[in-house]
């Protein structure tokens, strides 16, 4: 489905990921995880086309996309939820998910998709005539994944979906994650909370400086004694 191989990126003079290969073959919740500056959001920008490798190769379905516009790579079914929301404040929250529906492939019902978004976020529904910029923190996270999920996607990229949020709208979140995948997609996760990631994923990259420096099944990363003392602070 998607493979990564041998990407090196990063922003002018400055080189983030070095040499990191990777592939997913079939749906499934996967992590990437590590500290901060580990390049975890870089690789993302590099897959979703807002940052042009400097060499390497990303295939999706067998095609190249690296080197692709944004546009084309939503286009071909891969969208990307940024760290920040990135919201229209100004429009309602029903507005919002439209703008996600722009570049949705043909063949898909709209209105069936704005409703099955509102199913999967009840909580949105109530707010849909809202300004998207009077929505809590929480809420506006639900918006922007929701505007995600109206392109339809085969691959959503989240970054940091939990940061700053009350433990019990992360749990809503983590249920979200888990439904969208049981549809059909593969959600790829951004976190810098390691326990959260591994316990609600199949799947596991650890990043450090640009590198893939572990992979493995999540619950097997959660029992390493490595992983625990690292990233989960347990000796």
């Amino acid at each position: 489905m998607l493979s990564v191989k041998n990407l090196n990126a990063g922003y002018g003079d400055v080189q983030v990921l070095w040499d990191l290969s990777f592939s997913i073959d079939e749906p499934k919740i996967l992590a990437i995880v590590g500290s901060n500056g580990a390049g975890k959001t870089t690789l993302l920008r590099t897959i979703s086309g807002v940052i042009k490798p400097k060499s390497g190769e990303i295939q999706f379905k067998g095609e190249r996309i690296d080197g692709c516009s944004s546009h084309h790579i939503v286009q071909k079914g891969i969208i990307h939820v940024p760290e920040g929301r990135r919201l229209f404040p100004e429009l309602t929250v029903d507005e919002n998910l439209l703008m996600g529906a722009y570049a949705r492939r043909k063949g898909k019902n709209l209105q069936k998709s704005l409703d099955e978004i509102y199913e999967l976020f009840p909580r949105l529904a109530e707010r849909k005539k809202q300004k998207a910029g009077s929505l809590s923190g929480g809420e506006q996270q639900m918006a922007a994944i929701a505007r995600g999920l109206m392109g339809d996607p085969e691959i959503l990229l989240i970054d940091e979906m939990s940061l700053g949020l009350a433990p019990l709208i992360v749990d809503n979140l983590v249920d979200v994650v888990s439904m969208i995948y049981e549809r059909g997609a593969t959600v790829m996760l951004i976190e810098q909370d390691v326990q959260l990631a591994l316990e609600n994923s199949h799947y596991a990259y650890i990043m450090d400086t640009g590198r893939i420096v572990k992979e493995g099944e999540s619950k097997e990363l959660l029992d390493d004694p490595e992983i625990k003392d690292i990233y989960l602070g347990v000796q």
